[in-house]
């Protein structure tokens, strides 16, 4: 399996901050330095790479001389902005010896949720390698709101896994692999090598990060891990300070834990709603509702729900789950919400009487539905 690897030719590579500043929190060119070599040597081999960099706030934070990362939003927008041009030099810097040049692309959930905007973020991200440049990736700090914002770089590695048609993506943090507990509570804990499903045991062992500048840890690089292997691409979890990580995984050696992807992939359509988009809300259902949407591969119907939460429009993606349960599937409603209070309980046949018109006979179309 791992030997595998060397003929996976187009690479994400998400970069953490823990992988590139020093205890203090400051950016170190020796780090971009030892990286920027092992991405030319990639290169070289015919590789393409696309780059997840994390560091900008930690960029921002060093440059202010502030300890503390701030509780405003707009103060922390504007420590990424200042930290975002810091960061690009740092890499423009790094592979200058190596006569490559670097491309930024500054992304929100909302760009990737929107389907002419995906396209349009694919088609760049294609230019930029055909061009020989290197993308970097990073979420657009300064403007994003809660509504649109990924939250963290690990999740926008898989997504951007997806956008990118990657074949293997590497997280890279300070950490060796995946562990069955955290080893900074347990030190006896065993690093796992290879991992096919991810378990709740494994996710409970997980731990979030501490470090200042920092968002996400083990639990994030775990559920990025679970969308790559949903759409058919293996991850490998590793320490990006150990010499020469890139290419020793490139070499097909035992380092970090590679996760394997699934055997059955899920279509990019399906991807895009499951992963892509926001859930604009959600549709409580009945257990036969439930019964026929997992077992059958039905469409759901307005007599199947028997609640509606949050307001939303047609097209919108829409959580769907029992009443007081956990999402278990998500589609693009055919109608908005309004519409849907009015509909739920009755059958498809009813739909024209109570609104005045119809789109289709079904809530959620089972081409438009996603089932977790």
């Amino acid at each position: 399996m791992r030997a595998e690897l060397k003929n996976k030719k187009r690479w994400v590579i998400k970069v953490g901050s823990s992988v590139l500043v020093d205890p203090e929190g400051s950016l170190k060119s020796l780090y971009f330095r030892a990286l920027a070599r092992q991405i030319a040597s990639l290169l070289e081999s015919k590789k393409q790479v696309v780059l997840v960099s994390s560091g900008a706030v930690a960029a921002g934070l060093d440059l202010l001389a502030l300890r503390e990362k701030p509780k405003s939003l707009v103060t922390k927008q504007a420590i990424a902005a200042a930290g975002q041009s810091r960061l690009m030099q740092e890499y423009e810097k790094a592979f200058r010896p190596f006569q490559l040049k670097v491309g930024q692309m500054l992304l929100t959930h909302e760009d990737l949720g929107h389907r002419r905007r995906f396209l349009n973020a694919r088609h760049t991200l294609s230019e930029l390698l055909r061009l020989g440049l290197i993308p970097i990736v990073n979420e657009n700090d300064t403007v994003t709101a809660e509504e649109i914002k990924v939250g963290d770089n690990d999740n926008l590695a898989a997504l951007v896994a997806h956008l990118a048609e990657a074949d293997l993506l590497i997280n890279l943090s300070d950490i060796d692999g995946v562990y069955e507990q955290d080893p900074s509570f347990f030190p006896q804990a065993k690093k796992l090598d290879l991992l096919k499903k991810i378990s709740a045991f494994i996710k409970k062992g997980a731990s979030d990060t501490l470090k200042q500048g920092s968002t996400g840890g083990m639990l994030t690089k775990l559920e990025a891990a679970e969308k790559a292997q949903a759409y058919g691409i293996p991850t490998i979890i590793a320490n990006g300070k150990a010499p020469k990580i890139l290419n020793k995984i490139e070499q097909g050696k035992s380092v970090g834990t590679l996760i394997l992807p699934k055997e059955q992939k899920m279509g990019s359509k399906k991807y895009w709603i499951a992963y892509g988009m926001k859930s604009r809300g959600c549709l409580e259902v009945d257990q036969g509702a439930k019964e026929v949407l997992l077992k059958k591969g039905r469409s759901l119907l307005p007599s199947g729900i028997c609640g509606v939460i949050g307001s939303f429009q047609k097209g919108d993606a829409v959580d769907i789950c029992l009443k007081g349960g956990k999402t278990f599937a998500r589609g693009l409603t055919s109608y908005h919400s309004e519409e849907i209070k009015k509909l739920m309980g009755h059958q498809s046949s009813e739909i024209s009487k109570i609104l005045g018109y119809k789109y289709l006979d079904v809530v959620v179309h089972r081409d438009d539905l996603v089932i977790f």
